[in-house]
């Protein structure tokens, strides 16, 4: 049993490490409507829906920094655009500091509004555009294009003219695929976590005594031990249903994006989370037990008596209440996590922690010899409760960063949280060393080898808190902690950044560059931002060409040239022996006429450099995110599989040195092959 603390921190890791690499992706969905303002004036509503973990840009937004979401409307006789569109509600705001600027940003949801005037004698008009915008996730940022299509004039004033649009740099998606917001290993994930949060429940104070008393139970209560078996899966079955029960109410009052986003943004829900998890932490330390009405347990006790099926899902909404008074705060931020996700996560969610709490009742029901070798409630127990009080009040800290931020209270800093976060678990950890004890705690003669394991990975943690004191970034806790906006005190600021080493090389180009007055390579780099350009330098010159999809508002693109680009070992293998070549996917240069291509994904002509190099990246490697690093030969054939964000210098090291034995094994090959036909010839 005790393995099952071992089980979720080794899950947890898994969550802070993986960094899936996902395909064609469209997480924003637009939703378009109109309404009158007065006889000539309507308004244009844009209504976006944005996955979870994703952000939108404001159209607000100043020049240099991330791309605005920008709206541009067709040319008509029949209307024209009042003002600018202006975005409605507040957005967040960060100091982007690739950018070096303030940015601002919506999550979850996002709404801007168009004033459209009718011309004079017009009594009503088609209205169309683009909407051209920039979604980012933690590791990677999409840049799309909307086409939108409504009507203003001919309609009631209390109604709406409603028109989905489409991307046109995405395929057509189902109804179904619409739904699904979470990919499928996102929520594979998510159920290992819960299910590991249910292993740990499960040694709960509250929990962990009823497993011999409900076994027991059901095997006096039957006729026999087929009986006492049926009945134990029935019950086992009714824990599964009561929680998943749970997630499926969230699920369906999980409406588009408004209900999670008052649930995950609002400070209302933020505090109160913050204050019940507060009063939990308490209760765990021995400040006070949180007992729910007895009636409760009373009514459903009084049930199961009566045995049957009937009787054994009594037993277990008994079970499910009472352990509610230990496991709520486990169960809330299941809930909490999983509403932003929408669609399946919540019953996902309640799914995997229910059945961590089913399985062993039923297989002790099944083989109660087993009851035998479960450990004897007692001090450990207790420990168990102190160690998820020190978690609880940690985590609740998270809900109270999140009102802080909302309101620019300035009070729950950065710093200020990791400072609490690094006093908590030093104190956890000399709690596991038996340096701190509390009310209910026995005395420690000794510490054991598991507590010992705990112990040291409590200080690892605390100890990797605190370069984040001094401005490190602490990607794998970026979800939990508040970001770096105005860090008071950052170290890599102070000293500066490290001189970046160029290394000798020959040159790489063939001819002056297209767009090289507007576009550049950083490092001192030479090479090229047109495909066509580049691959016919990299066919003279017999090298590898090295395909950067990038974009000029794209903060991860702009981090692995800053942090990888600029390793002497990286340098060189690109200035040596690779065409290098930059594939804007948001330059609106404007391409002559005779270079407009008609996309194979969407039918829809190209006319601008950034919109052929995204529909040449989602046509060729049903990508659509950034960065995004190829390796091709001088047949454009892949050399190695393609590279996205990762910082890891050696693993884009050996990502490029693939590349280059590859495309000298494939060269070698054909040069023996073209001497072998030669010969023949001659013969």
């Amino acid at each position: 049993m005790r393995r099952a603390i071992s089980v979720a921190i080794a899950t947890l890791a898994l969550l802070f490490s993986s960094n899936a690499f996902s395909q064609i992706q469209d997480p924003v969905k637009w939703k378009v409507s109109t309404q009158k303002v007065d006889e000539t004036k309507y308004e244009v509503i844009f209504d976006a829906t944005i996955d979870m973990g994703w952000h939108l840009y404001s159209s607000e937004n100043p020049p240099g920094g991330p791309i605005p979401t920008t709206f541009i409307f067709a040319e008509s006789e029949n209307y024209s655009a009042v003002g600018n569109p202006k975005p409605i509600g507040d957005a967040k705001i960060e100091h982007d500091e690739i950018f070096e600027m303030d940015v601002a940003y919506f999550d979850n949801k996002a709404q801007f509004v168009q004033t459209i005037e009718l011309s004079e004698g017009a009594e009503g008009a088609k209205v169309s555009g683009e909407i051209e915008y920039q979604a980012c996730f933690e590791d990677k940022c999409i840049f799309l294009t909307y086409d939108f299509s409504t009507t203003v004039g001919e309609v009631k004033p209390s109604e709406e003219a409603v028109t989905e649009v489409k991307a046109d740099t995405v395929p057509v998606e189902t109804e179904e695929t619409d739904k699904q917001t979470d990919s499928d290993s996102s929520l594979i994930v998510f159920f290992l976590i819960s299910l590991a949060a249910g292993l740990a429940g499960l040694l709960t104070p509250c929990v962990f005594p009823m497993i011999p008393m409900t076994v027991s139970f059901f095997m006096n209560k039957q006729k026999n031990r087929f009986n006492a078996i049926l009945n134990a899966f029935v019950f086992g079955i009714s824990i599964v249903v009561i929680y998943t029960s749970i997630g499926l109410i969230v699920s369906l009052t999980s409406v588009g994006a408004g209900f999670a986003n008052q649930l995950v943004s609002h400070w209302l829900p933020n505090l109160i989370f913050f204050l019940l998890f507060m009063a939990f932490a308490a209760s765990f330390f021995g400040l006070f037990e949180i007992m729910l009405p007895s009636s409760l347990s009373t009514k459903t006790d009084s049930k199961a008596e009566k045995g049957g099926f009937i009787g054994s899902f009594f037993m277990a909404l008994t079970l499910v209440i009472v352990s509610l008074s230990c496991v709520g705060p486990i169960v809330g931020a299941i809930l909490v996590e999983s509403a932003a996700g929408l669609g399946l996560k919540p019953i996902i969610g309640m799914l995997g922690f229910s059945l961590a709490f089913a399985i062993p009742f039923t297989l002790f029901a099944i083989f109660p010899s087993w009851l035998n070798k479960l450990p004897k409630s007692g001090g450990w127990l207790n420990s168990v409760k102190i160690v998820l009080g020190f978690i609880v009040l940690a985590f609740g800290l998270k809900f109270l960063s999140v009102v802080d931020q909302a309101y620019h209270l300035n009070i729950l800093g950065r710093e200020v949280f990791l400072a609490i976060w690094i006093a908590i678990f030093i104190m956890l950890g000399l709690y596991l060393l038996g340096k701190i004890r509390f009310k209910f705690d026995s005395p420690t003669d000794h510490i054991g080898f598991f507590r010992m394991i705990l112990a040291i990975a409590t200080f690892a943690f605390a100890i990797y808190l605190v370069p984040g004191m001094f401005g490190a970034p602490l990607k794998g806790l970026s979800g939990l902690i508040p970001p770096k906006t105005g860090h008071s005190f950052d170290l890599e600021k102070m000293i500066g950044q490290q001189p970046i080493i160029s290394a000798d090389s020959k040159s790489a180009i063939c001819e002056e560059p297209k767009y090289a007055d507007i576009l550049h390579l950083p490092h001192g780099i030479q090479g090229y931002f047109d495909y066509e350009q580049a691959l016919k330098c990299a066919q003279e010159q017999n090298k590898p060409l090295f395909v950067d999809f990038v974009g000029h508002a794209c903060s991860n693109c702009k981090v692995m040239e800053q942090q990888v680009w600029s390793d002497p070992k990286v340098l060189q293998r690109l200035k040596n022996d690779y065409v290098v070549v930059a594939l804007y996917v948001d330059e609106r240069t404007k391409l002559p006429e005779s270079e407009w291509i008609t996309s194979t994904v969407d039918g829809k002509v190209k006319n601008t450099v950034g919109k052929k190099n995204a529909d040449f990246q989602i046509s060729r490697y049903n990508v659509n995110s950034q960065p995004f690093y190829v390796l091709l030969d001088n047949n454009e054939n892949l050399l190695a599989e393609p590279y996205g964000f990762n910082t890891n210098v050696d693993d884009f090291v050996k990502f490029l040195d693939k590349g280059i034995e590859q495309f000298k094994k494939d060269d070698s090959q054909s040069a023996f092959g073209a001497s072998s036909m030669e010969i023949a010839i001659d013969n």
